[in-house]
Formats: structure tokens, sequence, C-alpha cells
């Protein structure tokens, strides 16, 4: 499989609260199949574990009359949340295998936060096995996954061939870590999904984004297709280099700049043309 061009819901949601859509997602899912996506990143605002079947059919049969394939389900507004609360899917990973299964994906995103979830992601990780099913963990600050080296060395500590990364340039950035091909170099044999937003560390940023790693960094989030932000070109070109074949997800939200629809038809243009 080449390189698949992925839109997340996450792009219709508040960039401050995960659990309000700012966009009715049939509209969204029209949106991405007229502008060439070749799948859906869904997330709890559109069918979650606490939703029952009638919901669950009606969510994939648009995606299937729009032609989307899943790239990815994240169960619940816990997980990117990514609190304390987060890891409790790990410890009742049944209903999000359903879930998954019943979306047509193979791909959960799951959290964690500390080594006492290393167990519980080993157990989650057997039993998603057992149906054909992977989980992975994003790149994400406040999290094991915030560097590289804690990266490989968390997911060295699961071992199980079914957990894997979901590579975040971003969240790297966040907390100073080169994200380029080097990095890309020692995390492709844990490579499962990519997720791309424009939001970078700046000294005159207004938002403020907590690490464990470097404090509080002051941050600004740009226009996806904008210049000095994230290297999206260099990205790219470092996954093909790596060998990389799967989903690229636009997951990037905007504040009050553009649509989320205006936004998600360019980004797919810009990805387009380096995909």
């Amino acid at each position: 499989m080449s390189l698949q061009l992925s839109l997340s819901v996450r792009v219709a949601e508040s960039f401050t609260n995960k659990r309000i859509s700012t966009v009715p997602w049939p509209e969204l899912a029209r949106t991405a199949a007229d502008a060439g996506y070749d799948a859906l990143c869904l997330r709890a605002s559109v069918v979650s574990v606490d939703d029952g079947a009638e919901r669950r059919q009606a969510v994939r049969e648009r995606l299937q009359a729009h032609g989307l394939a899943v790239s990815m389900v994240t169960g619940d507004f816990a997980v990117p949340e990514n609190g304390d609360a987060g890891p409790g899917c790990l410890r009742r990973i049944e209903p999000y295998l359903d879930l998954c299964a019943a979306m047509g994906s193979d791909l959960i995103r799951v959290c964690l936060k500390t080594e006492d979830d290393v167990p519980a992601a080993q157990r989650a990780a057997d039993a998603a096995r057992e149906r054909g099913l992977r989980l992975a963990h994003q790149s994400h600050t406040l999290s094991p996954f915030e560097t590289v080296a804690g990266s490989l060395a968390v997911l060295a500590r699961i071992d199980r061939p079914n957990f894997g990364l979901i590579y975040e340039p971003a969240n790297l950035a966040l907390c100073g870590e080169d994200y380029g091909l080097e990095a890309l170099r020692r995390l492709q044999p844990h490579l499962f999904n990519v997720y791309l937003q424009n939001h970078v560390p700046d000294a005159r940023g207004t938002l403020i984004m907590p690490t464990w790693t470097r404090g509080d960094v002051p941050s600004a989030l740009l226009r996806f297709t904008e210049a000095g932000g994230i290297d999206v070109p260099g990205v790219i070109a470092a996954l093909k280099a790596v060998g990389y074949a799967g989903y690229v997800t636009l997951h990037h939200t905007q504040l009050d700049v553009v649509s989320p629809l205006e936004a998600a038809r360019g980004s797919a243009d810009f990805l387009r043309s380096l995909l």
C-alpha cells in the first residue's frame, strides 16, 4: 500500500474542547470524499463505544456511500483529552475492539500515562491481536510518548507486534525533539499511522502547551499550508525515504482563521501535491 490520504474528524472539533463539533459530520464526510480523501479517522464526536448498533450502522453506511474507509478509531473522549482517565480504555478494551470492527477499521488509538499502564497495554494488545486488530499511541505531550527515545522505550516494554505509534511531528517539536528523517528511521518499525498539524513552538505564541520535558511551552497554531511551521514537505519525503506505506492523516484544527471545510479542501490539495 502506498501513502493514502485521511481526514481526522478532529478538524471539525473545537480546538479547546474535543467534545464540541463545529461542523455536522455528514457534511464533513461529503467534503472529504469530494476533496479526494481516501478515509476518515473517526473519534467519539462522531461515534463512540457508548453508541449503539443503530448509530454505528448509520455511520458505516454513510462512509460507504461516500467511498471512504476508516483509517483509525478513537472510541471515547478520554483518550484524546489525555488525562488520568485516558488509559481506562486499556482496562476494558473489548468495547473498543467491537467498535473498531464495526467501522471496518483495524486500528485503535489508546492512551498511556504511567508505567502502571504497560501491563494493561500488553493485555489489551493481546486481545486485539486475537481479532486481527492493532493499537497505537500518538506522539503526544504529557505522555510517555513525548520524545523519540521515550516512545521507543515504552514500545520496547510493551513488546507487542500489534502495538505501535501514531507519528505526529508537531507534538515532538513542542517537546524540543527532532522530528525529521533520523527520528523516522528510529521509529520506522513501529509506525502505524501519521497525524499532521501545523502547531509549533513560538516564543511569542499565545497558546501555552504544558509538557513533561520542557514545562509550559508557548506555541502558535498556523494554517496547515503556511510556511515557517512544521516542515510538511520534508516529513512526507522522510516518510517515503523510510518506506512508510499507510495513511497520512490531516489532524489540524484551525481556530477561527478559516472554516474547517475550507481548510480540509485546501489541505487535501496541498498534501496530494506531496504524496
